[in-house]
């Protein structure tokens, strides 16, 4: 028999992780392509830099948690 409410909570899980994994990688990609003040341009750097970092270690514990062998 299959547990709906843990299918749900896996599926709801899933679905807020990608929303976020995408929204912070869409967020640095606009500060890199952000037109305006030149002064700005440095720190709206950083911020593309820290959200694909976000994205990147949201990535490698998604696959800390698939594979098996890397749980020690």
């Amino acid at each position: 028999m299959i547990d709906w409410i843990a299918f749900l909570s896996v599926a709801g899980a899933a679905l807020l992780a990608s929303v976020v994994v995408v929204g912070f990688y869409a967020l640095g990609l606009r500060l890199l392509d952000a037109d305006g003040v030149t002064s700005a341009r440095g720190i709206r750097r950083v911020g593309a830099i820290a959200c694909f970092v976000v994205c990147a270690v949201a990535v490698l514990y998604g696959i800390y948690l698939i594979v098996p062998a890397l749980h020690g």
